[in-house]
């Protein structure tokens, strides 16, 4: 079988944060903005590392018990989302990369969709607007899950949407909970750590294929050279 063959009996979940658009620094003014417009302020891009990898929601959940915010958590999680999409739809940008491997994927026939922790109308504008809606048509939110990452649903979502059993499924992720979500499905995983200071994180050690450098050191080549020629078993 050729690789692209290969390739193709494999079925592919992007993250979608850090991993296919570098949209943290999005998420970091709109997490900033919201904190402001409840009183906190000082509020760090080192602060904003630590939550890299969780869920919107969880992340305000968390928020709430760190800074005593008093305001309901649909609220807030609201004015988050609105602030986030203002500032999405004007610049997000993709991974040079990424969207090499996209579209080799694409060609060789592979099943993909992209399961995130953000919500479902954020994905869809990114993607739209990143021109990759056309070549991602399957996306699943976390909002759309009992259990945000580091569970597994997402991901397990993601492979019943596209008919994909979990073992045949391998997931391409920026973050340690992304990671930790994908060995819990029984996912093969491709880690490309956004903070590259993480990389050491014992949740990465999981990953079959580990880009210690993160997107400065992650090829379209690379990922579909491992992709054709890895076992099909996670580790």
């Amino acid at each position: 079988m050729s690789k692209a063959g290969r390739a193709a009996t494999t079925s592919v979940i992007f993250d979608l944060d850090g991993t296919l658009v570098d949209s943290e620094p999005n998420y970091f003014e709109a997490g900033r903005h919201v904190l402001a417009q409840h009183g906190i302020t000082g509020f760090t891009w080192e602060d904003h590392q630590q939550y890299v990898g969780i869920g919107t929601q969880e992340t305000l959940a968390l928020w709430k018990e760190r800074f005593g915010l008093g305001a309901p958590l649909d609220e807030l999680l609201a004015e988050k989302n609105r602030r986030y999409l203002e500032l999405a739809r004007v610049s997000t940008p993709v991974y040079p990369e990424m969207r090499k491997f996209v579209e080799r994927l694409h060609d060789a026939g592979v099943q993909m969709a992209v399961a995130s922790g953000s919500s479902r109308e954020a994905i869809e504008a990114i993607l739209s607007s990143a021109g990759l809606a056309t070549l991602l048509p399957v996306v699943v939110s976390a909002d759309e899950v009992a259990h945000g990452k580091p569970a597994p649903d997402v991901f397990l979502e993601a492979a019943r949407r596209i008919g994909a059993e979990p073992a045949d499924c391998v997931v391409v992720e920026d973050a340690a909970p992304g990671a930790a979500a994908a060995h819990a499905a029984g996912m093969r995983c491709i880690a490309i750590p956004y903070v590259a200071g993480q990389a050491d994180d014992p949740r990465f050690a999981t990953a079959g294929l580990l880009f210690r450098g993160g997107q400065g050191e992650f090829t379209a080549q690379a990922a579909f050279e491992w992709l054709a020629l890895a076992p099909t078993t996670p580790s």
